[in-house]
């Protein structure tokens, strides 16, 4: 991923192990990838946005309706390494269609869905197929790139993610305002559907893992460095979440701003995932490890820095900005060092970064909601954050700690 010398990291990172594949159309198949990140990206934020909507619609209050973000958390952290692990020796695009196909369905069952149960299930549903997806995109995209861009590649995947928070969400907020929660889950069901038409389209055939298996795929979850990759996710990334799934009541209660803020803050979000994507990058073919500590430190003072801004109206959007942007630097460079430290197990270890990340997003979201029902104020998640993201480098830190000390007992 760097030259020999730039490599100083404690925790040097080689070149990916995903076969050199030349597609002739290599810009239209990244869009086509990116498209099912865009519509994954808006259905899974929207959800923060419309929050209060969502609550009303099936009767419980504003933290209890924050479980129906958890419950697509969990859907992802369940089907990342269940469906990565059944479909690692399948074509690569006959499972993303597969994948786009099924996230589809889960959310046209959410349009439907009449009680507060049903949603929790239809949103589970919904999650199960996110991080298989992204995982095998990933790979994908990476097969597709030279070795020195590799990184690259994998951001512009990523991409569709962001800039689904800078037009998907706030246009899936606003149409759910005017017609409803449910039409925004509508709206992401034909974003999937036009995704998977682009997949079939416009990616080249590739196959799967002939030579994987059951056991050489978990043979991952005996590296102790994929595990700490994955809790400085879990940890770290869940400040965002915790801050992200309580804006609209934070914009409207606290802010003193009114309903139709809301998108322009979500669009604040989004366009700071988008400049982190560029951004992370750029920074992961430099260093992915020095990349997260950076990204985790700045992710820290950045929820400081809302929960001074949030009573002051608009003088916090600038900080929701940079708050997805480190974010972003965090996203991008975790899924690389999975697809890193994870070996042989290529497809389980990309898929498992985003479990890693709804985890996260549940942790948040929970963490959030509790400090909010114990009566700290709509505030109180920025603090949670801070903790979160301050946790995510120690975690970090400890890897590095534990790589330099393991190459002291076994050198080379």
């Amino acid at each position: 991923m760097t030259t020999a010398a730039a490599r100083t990291d404690p925790m040097p990172e080689e070149d990916l192990d995903v076969p050199s594949v030349t597609a002739r159309h290599f810009g239209l198949a990244v869009v086509a990838l990116a498209m099912g990140g865009f519509a994954i990206g808006t259905t899974e934020f929207v959800t923060m946005g419309l929050l209060p909507q969502i609550s009303a619609g099936v009767d419980v209050s504003i933290p209890t309706g924050g479980h129906v973000i958890s419950a697509y958390a969990v859907g992802v952290v369940v089907g990342a390494p269940v469906l990565a692990f059944l479909g690692a020796r399948l074509p690569r695009r006959a499972l993303l269609v597969a994948l786009m196909a099924a996230f589809a369905v889960g959310n046209a069952v959410s349009a439907l869905a009449t009680s507060y149960e049903q949603l929790m299930l239809a949103r589970f549903a919904a999650g199960l197929p996110h991080g298989a997806y992204f995982g095998v995109a990933s790979l994908v995209a990476a097969s597709l790139a030279p070795p020195s861009r590799k990184g690259r590649a994998v951001a512009q995947v990523m991409l569709g993610l962001s800039v689904a928070n800078v037009v998907g969400v706030p246009a899936a907020t606003l149409l759910g305002q005017e017609l409803g929660w449910r039409s925004a889950f509508w709206a992401s069901a034909v974003l999937a559907l036009a995704t998977l038409a682009l997949l079939a389209w416009f990616v080249p055939s590739l196959p799967g893992d002939p030579a994987a298996s059951g056991r050489r795929e978990l043979a991952a979850f005996k590296v102790p460095q994929v595990w700490l990759t994955l809790l400085a996710g879990a940890v770290g990334f869940g400040g965002m979440f915790a801050v992200y799934s309580y804006i609209a009541p934070v914009v409207t209660d606290v802010a003193g701003l009114g309903e139709r803020a809301v998108p322009v803050f979500l669009l604040s979000f989004g366009l700071g995932m988008v400049a982190g994507t560029f951004v992370a990058g750029i920074m992961a073919d430099w260093s992915i490890f020095r990349s997260l500590i950076i990204g985790g430190i700045g992710m820290a003072g950045t929820m400081l820095a809302f929960w001074v801004a949030a009573p002051h109206g608009w003088a916090s959007l600038p900080v929701v900005f940079l708050i997805t942007l480190l974010g972003s630097v965090l996203v991008v460079n975790l899924q690389l060092r999975l697809m890193d430290v994870a070996g042989d197990a290529q497809t389980l270890g990309a898929a498992m970064n985003h479990a890693s990340l709804n985890i996260a997003n549940a942790l948040g979201a929970w963490l959030g909601g509790l400090v909010i029902a114990a009566g700290w104020g709509l505030r109180a998640p920025a603090l949670v954050g801070l903790a979160l993201s301050l946790a995510g480098v120690a975690i970090l830190l400890l890897s590095a700690a534990l790589h330099v000390r393991g190459r002291a007992v076994l050198p080379g």
